[in-house]
């Protein structure tokens, strides 16, 4: 559900910018009040890594042509807690854009709140936590992950098409888009809902303390063992980046197939000078454009999907050391 610029204006690309970084920015004061340890920082940047090769991996939507990815805000916030969810999908999405031009760099403040902000500050604190505050169990944890995922991507497709309805995009009416969006985001909802509640029901029988953490806004106890959980995350991330995702769908992803039913083609063309000066930005940033390389060759994906995996490790992980250390900072004033 990357958006890309053209679906987009300048004033509307621009403004949701300004709303993504204040949410960013009252995420990072929010966990330098409360969240956050030093503890949770490996687990921030595994996560972010493991996020990242994840939405590489397409899942075919049968009998529609279409296909969907997971978007990961929920088993973010339920692995980290609300706040630190944010920074880490908004270092996978920034990743994303500048490095593998995968969503536009106007869009990329929709993206963050669509795939962010709304999972992140919005359905898990109102959604996916009361429903485990009878507690934590598989079941219903199954249930908090299902409902919450659905929900979530249903709210953020329908801000696709709102966004693109006050951009002005004339060749997306908002009530023929809008009945193509919602009913195939319910459909890969219920996909990556089924493989969020897999992964999580997995951290609770491997180390509970974590999802507990996340659920209470407290920090890890210092002595949860940690390393043969963050080990078989990391693994399964190399395999998911590095192999799996040879495998991904062709087919367009829940969005493209939208605008293809709509207006006949998957891309629209970006106009305007602000338009231009996105583009042109991407084009020199992103060393692997559409996870591959820009040359042809073979091992693209590949070598997309570790990098990007190491990369989202080091700015998710980072984003978290410099919280904590601002937090430090602060405490000892």
């Amino acid at each position: 559900m990357h958006m890309a610029d053209a679906l987009l204006s300048p004033v509307v690309g621009g403004a949701m910018s300004a709303v993504s970084a204040g949410a960013i920015g009252y995420a990072v004061h929010k966990i330098k009040k409360e969240e956050l340890s030093e503890k949770k920082l490996p687990v921030m940047a595994v996560m972010g890594a493991f996020v990242f090769a994840a939405q590489m991996i397409n899942f075919t939507i049968p009998g529609t042509g279409s296909s969907g990815h997971i978007g990961g805000g929920v088993l973010l916030a339920a692995m980290l807690g609300g706040f630190p969810a944010l920074l880490t999908e908004a270092a996978v999405l920034i990743i994303q854009c500048l490095f593998f031009a995968d969503g536009g760099l106007l869009a990329l403040g929709c993206n963050i709140f669509n795939m962010g902000v709304i999972p992140c500050l919005v359905i898990y604190p109102l959604l996916f936590q009361p429903v485990l505050q009878r507690g934590l169990t598989a079941k219903r944890l199954t249930v908090a992950s299902i409902l919450s995922v659905v929900i979530g991507l249903e709210l953020g497709a329908f801000a696709v098409v709102v966004e693109t309805l006050v951009s002005g995009i004339t060749a997306l009416p908002f009530g023929t888009f809008a009945a193509l969006m919602l009913p195939i985001h319910l459909a890969i909802g219920v996909v990556e809902g089924i493989v969020t509640a897999g992964i999580l029901c997995f951290v609770l029988r491997m180390r509970p303390e974590l999802l507990q953490s996340a659920l209470g806004g407290a920090a890890l106890d210092a002595r949860v063992p940690l390393r043969g959980t963050l080990a078989a995350l990391a693994a399964v991330t190399l395999l998911v980046g590095g192999g799996l995702s040879l495998a991904a769908s062709s087919h367009p992803d829940g969005l493209e197939w939208s605008m293809e039913k709509v207006t006949g083609t998957t891309e629209l063309l970006a106009e305007g000078e602000v338009h231009r000066a996105a583009a042109a930005i991407q084009e020199r940033t992103a060393l692997l454009p559409d996870y591959d390389f820009a040359q042809g060759g073979t091992g693209g994906t590949t070598v997309a999907g570790i990098a990007g995996a190491v990369l989202t490790t080091v700015l998710a992980g980072g984003a978290g050391f410099v919280v904590v250390r601002l937090k430090k900072r602060a405490a000892s004033k």
